[in-house]
């Protein structure tokens, strides 16, 4: 049908991640973004002291920022989804970041603490959320092959903005005090804005290639090539109008797909995070009291922090990219249980460390631990869900975990209040990190068999987020091309009523002239038009 129709193949088609490219941009973006995100509400806890000069209250009541941050970071999930799928993501985030900075400048003009809760908490909070959740949903739109390597890529921008962040903050607290940290801290943030500029939708890319490639065919087409190009040019014609109107009846996308909560998958991930969170950050946040409680020093007990972060910067990329190996990727869920039973386990050896080494130790089996669990959560989920649905995904489930972050930690300093003994809360804190790494080992294995046995064709597993796309653009192709053919079958129709009277009429006159059996000459020609068997006219010219 001449040069039309590849071009006109390739149209429809869903734009596959390249892999690379611009989404190694787009990486660098989210590596910036997860940075800022995790380590931002940490690195404030820097200027709680001259808070608490400033406006005469407690430690309790200077805490309260980051958790405000983290709980907005978590807790606006439902939001950031809402809100992506309505404008897309290079608009969200450029909002969250001038957010995100005007927080931290209006923060450092304020006269009492509740100011700092709306300015610093709350708005600085919501920016950064209105970034995180886009740029992941950017980098699963990138990359496929390479995804577990880039989110492992991603993710180790957590420790390595905090171990960056707290000392600058401390550098600027003493040199500018914390109002001026804190308008500097804003200025730091409209990086955000950068990162968002730098996120481009896949598809405006290839547009352009698509309609550089139209315009070089159209050229082609310029040319005269007989009546073959009037009939290409009908049939791709025919074969446009099929495909409007198919896609015509067409809903747009929901704003906040809760079908996602069908997916047992999705049901069972849900479930595991949510005992994980209440049990994961319990370490980190205690280790520092515990470390002096046993009698090590301020600046070595400061020291642990900074060994699990240097190990946490190595372990997520490099789990990462186990993650994205052949007979590793499938399987990956497995994986993500077990960099969880092996970060509860390290807290439940280490409840008993009672000198330094023994912290150390227990620093380098957490950190190792805990950059797996951070590099594979992600990957996880946009495996269950698939791309499509990772936006509404993700945002129901940070909405989740937000519950366990305010549950957890402040149940777990409560405990030592109460008991005195970090030992039980170390306990306490790995056994849920195991249970979770279980339930979702088992109810995995179980669901999976449970699967098999009820569908045994093999088909594509949707959830796994590989070509829904490409099918639904397909069947559209094929059924643009039913419709075009079966547009002539009225004429085809015609043409064998026609043969068959004739038929008919030959087969009486033959009677009348008393010629029986045979099929006049050039009757077999009518035969094969009409759809007649290889044997019938082989016997006819045999006559």
């Amino acid at each position: 049908m001449g040069r039309a129709d590849p071009e006109e193949g390739q149209l429809p088609a869903p734009v596959k991640p390249p892999d690379g490219g611009w989404g190694w941009i787009v990486l660098l973006g989210c590596f910036v973004i997860t940075g800022f995100s995790y380590a931002f509400p940490k690195a404030v806890s820097v200027y709680f002291k001259e808070l608490m000069k400033d406006f005469h209250v407690g430690y309790s009541d200077t805490a309260w920022i980051s958790s405000i941050m983290l709980a907005m970071l978590y807790g606006t999930g439902p939001i950031c989804s809402i809100m992506v799928n309505q404008f897309g993501c290079r608009p969200v985030m450029l909002i969250g970041g001038l957010l995100a900075s005007a927080g931290m400048i209006l923060a450092s003009f304020t006269t009492n603490i509740i100011e700092l809760y709306l300015t610093a908490g709350v708005l600085t909070g919501l920016g950064m959320a209105l970034n995180f959740q886009p740029s992941l949903i950017m980098l699963g739109t990138y990359f496929d092959k390479r995804r577990p390597l880039a989110n492992g890529l991603a993710a180790a921008g957590s420790p390595v903005f905090l171990s960056s962040l707290s000392p600058l903050g401390q550098v600027l607290l003493e040199k500018f005090g914390w109002r001026g940290g804190f308008l500097i801290m804003g200025g730091l943030l409209l990086n955000c804005c950068t990162c968002g500029a730098v996120m481009r939708p896949l598809d405006m890319g290839m547009k352009r290639k698509m309609e550089k490639t139209q315009d070089k065919y159209e050229a082609k087409e310029m040319l005269p090539i007989g009546g073959k190009s009037e009939e290409g040019i009908s049939t791709t014609d025919g074969t446009k109008k099929a495909k409007k109107a198919k896609k015509k009846p067409r809903k747009g996308k929901k704003l906040l797909d809760f079908s996602i909560f069908s997916n047992r998958g999705f049901i069972i991930y849900t479930i595991s995070k949510f005992i994980l969170v209440l049990g994961l950050f319990v370490p980190p946040i205690l280790l520092v009291n515990y470390a002096k409680d046993t009698g090590v020093p301020d600046t070595e007990a400061a020291f642990l922090l900074s060994i699990i972060g240097f190990i946490d910067i190595f372990a997520r990329p490099a789990c990462g990219m186990v993650a994205g190996l052949k007979w590793v990727r499938p399987h990956v869920a497995y994986l993500f249980s077990f960099s969880m039973l092996f970060n509860g386990l390290t807290d439940i050896c280490s409840a008993r460390a009672s000198n330094y080494t023994g912290l150390v130790i227990f620093c380098v089996f957490f950190g190792i631990s805990y950059g797996m669990v951070g590099a594979l959560q992600f990957e996880v989920l946009m495996a269950i869900v698939g791309s499509q649905k990772f936006s509404s995904a993700i945002g129901l489930v940070l909405l989740i975990e937000a519950f366990a972050v305010l549950i957890g930690p402040p149940s777990a300093g409560r405990l030592v209040d109460a008991l005195k003994n970090y030992e039980v809360i170390f306990y306490l804190a790995g056994s849920e990190v195991v249970l979770s790494a279980l339930f979702l080992a088992t109810a995995t294995y179980c669901c999976l068999n449970r699967g098999k046995k009820k569908e045994p064709p093999p088909e594509k597993n949707p959830s796994m987020g590989g070509g829904s796309d490409t099918e639904e653009a397909e069947s559209d192709v094929q059924e643009a091309e039913e419709h075009s053919s079966d547009n002539h079958q009225p004429a085809h129709s015609t043409d064998n009523a026609m043969v068959a009277a004739s038929e008919e009429a030959n087969h009486v006159a033959d009677e009348q002239s008393g010629e029986g059996g045979g099929c006049p000459a050039g009757d077999g020609e009518v035969s094969a038009r009409d759809g007649c068997n290889a044997d019938q006219t082989v016997e006819r010219d045999s006559f």
